[in-house]
């Protein structure tokens, strides 16, 4: 975990205190970067994450994480209000041991998911005063390419986040994580983009995406060709428009973020939900 400098430790002793605790101390049972979730004690079957004192602390812990992402966008208004730019948060894919029962990565991490327990919505539901986009990764990633060891499930994490976005009627943007220059990530990434293709029924699309990353590879003759297929696949197969406000992206001027919303609310978005309905694949396939 990431809270054990003295201001952290101060802090979670004087929110267990007044929570009638004292005696409750910083988890020093979680293990080590290396370690597997089953061989810890916090995070193994019938773990500390389940007892009354974990869930106290993965509480706090997240809630401090969202709290100070709000703190960061509220300087952040100030700073370019009335600037036409739009302010986004990065939300990292911790996808490996998502198919565990106790979601080890994401906790560790600050993002308290599991299986009854939506750790993003809040997020997105606090990014939404903010009129701000939730920015996230893993987009070109499928269940099938991960080591069956790690439990990991990119598909459904990218489904989750993103669905808990859309629900809390805010923009979404992407990235890949790793640089990969063939169709099969290519196509993944334009499903995840439009999850229902290019229709206006169904699930949103996303607001943009940024590849990462140039290099030397990329620019490869084979690579580069397809890579230019991808970005006209991105935009539809239409041609460039030099008018932003034509395809509905005008930057307007920043406007001043809506009053806090009180942490029992943000909570309240913690309800799972199944995700929106993703179609199979693309229907703008870079090698259809």
């Amino acid at each position: 975990m990431q809270c054990y400098d003295k201001y952290l430790k101060a802090a979670f002793k004087e929110a267990a205190t007044k929570a009638g605790h004292p005696e409750w101390e910083l988890p020093d049972n979680a293990g080590t970067y290396n370690d597997t979730p089953d061989s810890t004690e916090f995070f193994g079957s019938n773990g500390t994450y389940l007892t009354d004192k974990g869930k106290f602390f993965l509480t706090w812990y997240s809630n401090n994480l969202i709290t100070h992402g709000d703190d960061i966008l509220d300087e952040a208004n100030k700073a370019f209000l009335g600037c036409k730019v739009k302010l986004a948060a990065k939300v990292s894919g911790m996808h490996w041991w998502y198919n565990s029962p106790s979601h080890a990565a994401e906790l560790t991490a600050g993002y308290y998911n599991l299986y009854d327990r939506d750790g993003y919505r809040p997020i997105a539901r606090m990014l939404s005063r903010h009129d701000a986009i939730l920015n996230f990764t893993c987009l070109e990633m499928r269940d099938s390419e991960q080591d069956a060891a790690a439990k990991s499930a990119p598909q459904e994490l990218v489904q989750q986040v993103l669905s808990g976005a859309w629900r809390e009627h805010i923009e979404v943007a992407g990235e890949n994580a790793l640089s990969r220059y063939d169709s099969y990530a290519y196509n993944q990434i334009l499903l995840n983009a439009r999850p229902n293709g290019i229709t206006n029924k169904g699930v949103p699309k996303m607001h943009g995406f940024t590849y990462l990353r140039s290099s030397n590879d990329l620019f490869e003759d084979t690579n580069f060709e397809l890579f230019k297929i991808f970005v006209k696949k991105m935009h539809a197969d239409q041609e460039y428009c030099s008018d932003p406000a034509k395809y509905g992206q005008e930057l307007k001027p920043l406007k001043l973020s809506k009053p806090k919303i009180p942490i029992e609310d943000l909570l309240d978005a913690t309800t799972p939900m199944k995700p929106l309905p993703w179609d199979e694949e693309t229907d703008m396939k870079v090698d259809g």
